[in-house]
C-alpha cells in the first residue's frame, strides 16, 4: 500500500552522532507528523543526497568532523539555492547564528532547545518551501498554459479560461498538505473541485465528505473525533470519527461557514496542533488527512462581523480557489445542456432530442441563481416531459418569465445609469441602443430580442426597418 510522505519533499538530517539523528527522527514523526526523513551521518555525502533524493529542507549541524557546518551551508546555498537549512548546533552561539542567517539558513536552534519550538520552527520552514514550489508551478503553468493532469478534471464540463486557471492552480497546490478553502456560490460544483484535488494529490488514503452545516457542537466532534466506549450515554461500542476514516486521504468539510463557534474552535485546534482526541480519550491522535473546507458564504464579512474566527479563517485560506458562477461561464451552458440531457435520456430510457438553435442563445441571458444544479434539473424536467423529436423550450421559457417578474419586481428602487455631468440622451437614441443590446444577446434572434424587451416580434421589427438607412 502506498504511504503518504509528509511533506512531499525529503528532509535531510546532517549531524556526526547517530544518537541525535535517531531521536531527532522520532521526534519530528511524532511530534510533527513529519515522515519523509533521510539521515546523513558523514557531511561530505550530504550534497550527493541533496542531488539524488529531491531535498527540499536540511537540518544541519555545525560542529562536524571532515566539513564544517557553515562550510556546507555556503556550498548547499551556492548550488542549492532553493533548498532551506536550518541550523541545529549544541552551541548557542550568537555570532555565529547571526552569521548562518546571513549565509542564508532559515532559522537557528539549539539542541538542548525546547521541542515544541523545534517542531515548529520546521513546520514553518516547510510551509515556506512549500509555498515557493507552488510558486514556481503555478508560474510554469500559466507561462506554457497547460495542464499536467487533465483527466482529474474528466467530470468537469468547461471550456471557460478561468475554470482552467482554477485547474492549474489546483494542480500547483496538489503536493502540499496545507488547508485548501474552495469558495463559491451553491450549485457550482465545489466538491466535484475537491474530488479532483483529492485525485491530484494521489494521496492514499479515501476521500471523506461531510457536510457541517446544522451540527451542533457534540455532533461535530462526535462525527469529525469519533469516541470510545462509555464516552456518552448510547455509546456502547467505540466508533471512529470521519478523520480517522479519512486517515492518509482528504478530509472534506462542506459549507463551512455555517459552523458554530464552539465547533470553529475544536477545527482550529485541530489544525493548529495535528492532533485531536476522540469523545472520551485522554490519549491524542494524530491528524493525518488534508482539510479541504467549502464555502458560498463571505468568510470576510462573517469573521468581520465576529460570527466567523479570524485566526481559523487564515488557517483555512493558506491555499483558496474562487469557483465563477455559470452567469460568467456562459459558453460552457451548451456543452453542461448537451451532458445533462443525455444523462436524463439514458436514465429515463428516452433517445436524446434535438436542442432547438435559440435555446442556448436563451439560456446564456438568464442568471442562473442555481447555477449549475439548476441547469442540471432544467434539463431533466424538460426531458421527463418530452415528446416529440424537437425539445420544447416551455420548461426554459417559464423560468425566464419568471425571472422577469422578479425583475420588474425588484426595479422599484431607482438606479442611476447616467453620468450626472453629462446630458442625458433621448429617448430615440436609448430605444436604440436597447435595441442593439437585445439583438446583441439574441444573436440576431428577433423573437427572443423582442423578448427581452417586452415587446412584440412585429413592434421589434417595425423598429429595425426603421432605424435602418433608406
Amino acid at each position: 500500500m502506498k504511504t503518504n510522505r509528509y511533506p512531499a519533499f525529503g528532509v535531510l538530517l546532517v549531524d556526526d552522532e547517530p544518537a541525535f539523528l535517531r531521536s531527532l527522527s522520532i521526534v519530528l514523526e511524532r511530534r510533527g507528523g513529519i515522515n519523509h526523513i533521510i539521515q546523513c551521518q558523514d557531511s561530505r555525502d550530504a550534497m550527493t543526497l541533496i542531488e539524488q533524493e529531491n531535498i527540499g529542507l536540511v537540518l544541519l549541524d555545525l560542529t562536524m568532523p571532515h566539513l564544517s557546518g557553515e562550510a556546507l551551508l555556503q556550498q548547499i546555498k551556492t548550488e542549492f539555492p532553493e533548498v532551506g537549512v536550518i541550523i541545529i548546533s549544541g552551541l548557542n552561539q550568537v555570532e555565529t547564528a547571526v552569521n548562518c542567517i546571513r549565509l542564508g539558513a532559515y532559522d537557528y536552534f539549539v539542541k538542548t532547545t525546547e521541542e515544541n519550538r523545534l517542531i515548529e520552527g520546521v513546520k514553518r520552514a516547510i510551509l515556506l518551501q512549500e509555498m515557493r514550489e507552488e510558486h514556481n508551478a503555478l508560474r510554469r503553468r500559466f507561462l506554457t498554459d497547460t495542464l499536467e493532469r487533465p483527466e482529474a478534471f474528466g467530470d468537469i464540463i468547461t471550456r471557460d479560461k478561468g475554470m482552467r486557471s482554477v485547474f492549474q492552480y489546483l494542480e500547483s497546490v496538489a503536493p502540499s498538505s496545507q488547508p485548501v478553502m474552495v469558495c463559491g456560490e451553491s450549485g457550482v460544483g465545489k466538491e466535484l473541485i475537491a474530488r479532483a484535488l483529492h485525485t491530484l494529490s494521489e494521496r492514499a488514503g479515501p476521500l471523506i465528505s461531510v457536510n457541517v452545516a446544522g451540527l451542533d457542537d457534540n455532533v461535530f466532534a462526535d462525527t469529525l473525533f469519533g469516541h470510545h466506549r462509555g464516552a456518552f450515554t448510547g455509546a456502547d461500542k467505540p466508533r471512529a470519527g470521519l478523520i480517522e476514516q479519512a486517515a492518509g486521504g482528504t478530509l472534506f468539510l462542506d459549507e463551512i461557514g455555517d459552523l458554530s463557534q464552539a465547533s470553529q474552535v475544536k477545527l482550529l485546534r485541530l489544525i493548529q496542533e495535528g492532533e485531536y482526541y476522540p469523545l472520551g480519550s485522554d490519549r491524542p491522535k494524530r491528524l493525518n488527512a488534508r482539510i479541504v473546507v467549502a464555502t458560498h458564504q463571505n468568510l470576510v464579512q462573517k469573521q468581520q462581523s465576529g460570527e466567523f474566527r479570524k485566526d481559523l479563517y487564515y488557517r483555512l485560506k493558506t491555499h483558496q480557489v474562487d469557483i465563477p458562477p455559470l452567469r460568467q461561464r456562459r459558453q460552457d451552458i451548451p456543452l453542461l445542456l448537451e451532458h445533462f440531457l443525455q444523462e436524463a435520456a439514458d436514465e429515463l430510457g428516452k433517445t436524446k432530442p434535438t436542442i432547438p438553435k435559440e435555446l442556448p442563445v436563451l439560456l446564456a441571458n438568464y442568471a442562473f441563481p442555481g447555477n449549475i444544479r439548476e441547469l442540471r434539473a432544467l434539463a431533466y424536467d424538460a426531458m421527463s416531459q418530452h415528446r416529440s423529436r424537437m425539445l420544447s423550450m416551455a420548461v426554459f421559457r417559464r423560468v425566464l418569465d419568471q425571472d422577469n417578474d422578479v425583475s420588474e419586481m425588484s426595479a422599484g428602487s431607482p438606479l442611476t445609469m447616467f453620468d450626472p455631468e453629462q446630458s442625458l440622451p433621448t429617448l430615440q437614441e436609448m430605444g436604440d441602443l436597447l435595441i442593439q443590446e437585445a439583438m446583441r444577446r439574441a444573436e440576431g434572434n428577433q423573437s427572443l430580442a423582442a423578448k427581452f424587451l417586452g415587446i412584440s416580434q412585429p413592434a421589434l421589427s417595425k423598429r429595425l426597418k426603421k432605424s435602418q438607412p433608406e
